[in-house]
């Protein structure tokens, strides 16, 4: 590996989770998790709560799951509340997070026994990146799987253009709802008013979108290659709008046929971002293995950005990755999340064939945990 790569060393400030305490999470009952500040192995079968536990640390970062089900339906069934409560270190520095969920109420969200006002004002302060079987969305699904993507890195590590886009949306809404519900209204000043809050906030939105583009590239595509060695050539392409017209003279243009439509036809909301392996769209080409290194790679590439924009190692969670991939992928992958530039690790797989690996080879303090039936058992 070469320096595109390696942005910080294992010197930096890591943010680690010591310990964890879980209750009615999914099929999780009841757990009381002490963690290795590096490498943290879970294995067992499909279905047994390997994930679940991953998905209990993803919350307590982002204040939501990874696949995005709503709150009720991460309690576990017949009951009626769950409980997150993770107790994290970095340095000098110790957090308390807690989150509590019951049915019918709104979720209790706290940072040292302090409620927050606002969800928003946690997001970045405990910087993660997951690597599931569920990111197949990002190639297979819409625009706004990988829209969502880069606005939640982006997000991590910048205020300014969360609240850009909390803003551009709230914006949106009210426009949309204007086309729907009075289209035939003469006085346009109602639309003057939302569109000039729209181009305000979406000129930002795409000029961060353009820089993290430029930026992002050259790492995700390094990584790629060091997995793959070096057999096949990718991108990653910012389609937009924008970036043919600017979004004052879209709105405009457009507003006759969004007023027939009922709703909103351009905007930073419609940006895509394509994926390509040989110059062609990898969903329509890509193998099962190269779709899965073309995601780590993504993955990895988005630890690097984080890495790079804040000041913290972020935790890295790489569930049940090693499917579907060749020997020689899944070696180089092994050996990249040894590198110091990675801090603490979660690590998950149906066998300990990879696991075993990776804990022979590796001069690290680790735990392995077996998982059957949503109890975790500290091996």
């Amino acid at each position: 590996m070469d320096g595109t790569v390696r942005k910080k060393s294992a010197s930096d400030k890591a943010m680690i989770i010591d310990r964890i305490s879980i209750l009615n999470f999914k099929n999780i009952e009841d757990a009381e998790l002490s963690f290795s500040p590096k490498i943290n192995c879970f294995f067992g079968n499909n279905g047994m709560g390997k994930t679940n536990l991953l998905d209990a640390l993803y919350y307590l970062s982002f204040t939501k799951n990874h696949t995005n089900l709503a709150d009720s339906q991460l309690i576990k069934h017949n009951q009626d509340f769950c409980v997150l409560q993770g107790f994290y270190s970095e340095g000098e520095i110790v957090e308390e997070i807690y989150c509590g969920i019951k049915q019918g109420q709104k979720k209790v969200f706290k940072q040292n026994k302090k409620e927050y006002e606002r969800l928003s004002d946690h997001i970045g302060l405990i910087p993660l990146v997951m690597i599931s079987p569920s990111d197949s969305n990002l190639i297979q699904g819409g625009s706004d799987e990988r829209r969502k993507f880069v606005d939640m890195l982006i997000c991590q590590c910048d205020k300014a253009y969360l609240h850009a886009l909390i803003r551009y949306n709230k914006a949106l809404q009210q426009r949309n709802f204007l086309l729907r519900e009075a289209p035939d209204s003469t006085d346009i000043s109602l639309f003057e008013i939302l569109e000039e809050q729209l181009i305000n906030e979406g000129e930002i939105i795409y000029n961060k979108r353009k820089e993290f583009t430029t930026e992002f590239i050259p790492v995700f595509k390094e990584y790629y290659q060091i997995i793959a060695k070096g057999s096949e050539s990718i991108d990653l392409q910012y389609d937009s709008q924008l970036n043919k017209l600017s979004l004052a003279r879209l709105l405009v243009d457009k507003r006759a046929k969004d007023k027939m439509l009922g709703y909103t036809s351009v905007g930073i909301h419609k940006d895509d971002f394509h994926f390509l392996l040989e110059n062609y769209l990898i969903r329509k080409t890509g193998s099962q293995g190269q779709n899965k290194t073309y995601l780590i790679a993504l993955k990895l590439a988005q630890f690097s950005f984080l890495v790079k924009e804040g000041s913290t190692l972020p935790i890295l969670l790489l569930d049940d990755i090693f499917d579907k991939l060749d020997a020689d992928r899944v070696e180089q992958i092994i050996q990249l999340a040894l590198q110091p530039e990675f801090g603490q690790i979660f690590i998950t797989d149906t066998n300990r064939k990879y696991l075993d690996e990776i804990l022979e080879s590796m001069n690290h303090d680790y735990k392995l945990f077996q998982v059957k039936e949503g109890v975790i058992k500290e091996l």
